[in-house]
This record gives C-alpha cells, structure tokens and sequence, in this order.
C-alpha cells in the first residue's frame, strides 16, 4: 500500500499570498520538527510523547494514546524531508511517513505526504485503507492550518 498527496504551503499566486501567510522554508521546517518533539500540540495528535535524539537527526519517540504506547523513530533531514518509521505494534503492518518539503516553481512550496506499508497487509487491513487515507489527509491538513495559525501569532 503506498498513499501520496501533496499540500500547497505557499503558492505564487499573489492573490493567495495576501490571504495566506507565506513561509520561508525555515519557518515551515521548525513547525515540522515540533510536530517531532512536541506532537501532543497538534490537533488529533498523541496524549503525550517521549522523545531523546539518539544521534544527529535520528529521533526515538513514545507515543502515548491513553494507555496505549506506540514507538518510532524520525529521520530528519533538515529543511528537506522527515521519514517516520513506527515499530511494529501486534499484527498491524507498520505504516512509513515520509515528509518532504518541494519548490515545484518559484514562489512555490508543497508538503508531499507519503504513506507507505513496510509488510504486507491483511484483507482486513485492506479493506480499511479508503478509511486511513481519509484520515491522514485530514490530520495533514489540520497540521498545516495549525502551522498557518502559529505563523500569523508570531509563534514561528
């Protein structure tokens, strides 16, 4: 299973960018890593997380979802891409998040969200995916206007 969409972050239109505060790519790469060490304060994101840098951009995170715990490690390339890569929890094949920050053309910059299984999927799994896809573009979306709302309060 591999599922990719892109999120435009600032568009050469100028009419977009009077509407739209505009990133540098900098800015737009702090807001990433927050959502690294600090994922509790995005929408639909984890009770807690426990996160150590164990060497220059390679981080070991617990992810904590109530009483449940999950763990990852992030990959951070920095002011390119991050690459979240979950352990394997029971049964569930672990789904990979790649990030990576694009300027398709002058003026313009996109988030490219890949999500890809690292082992084969059962038929319930499966069936399931129409369902995860929509979820994931949602909670990438609220990511993204959480950024847009950070930026305009100063916060990045």
């Amino acid at each position: 299973m591999r599922f990719e969409h892109v999120i435009e972050i600032n568009s050469p239109a100028t009419s977009v960018q009077v509407v739209v505060p505009t990133f540098t790519r900098e800015q737009l790469w702090r807001g990433l890593m927050i959502r690294v060490r600090e994922p509790q304060r995005f929408p639909m994101g984890p009770d807690g997380c426990d996160c150590q840098e164990s060497e220059a951009g390679l981080f070991q995170r617990t992810l904590r979802f109530g009483s449940h715990r999950f763990q990852d490690e992030v990959r951070a390339e920095p002011l390119q891409r991050l690459i979240f890569t979950p352990q394997a929890h029971g049964e569930i094949a672990p789904i990979r998040l790649t990030v990576l920050i694009e300027e398709p053309q002058a003026g313009q910059m996109v988030l490219r969200f890949i999500y890809e299984a690292l082992a084969e999927q059962s038929a319930e799994e499966v069936y399931y995916n129409d369902s995860r896809h929509n979820a994931w573009l949602h909670v990438d979306r609220d990511m993204v206007r959480t950024l847009r709302q950070w930026l305009s309060d100063d916060g990045l």
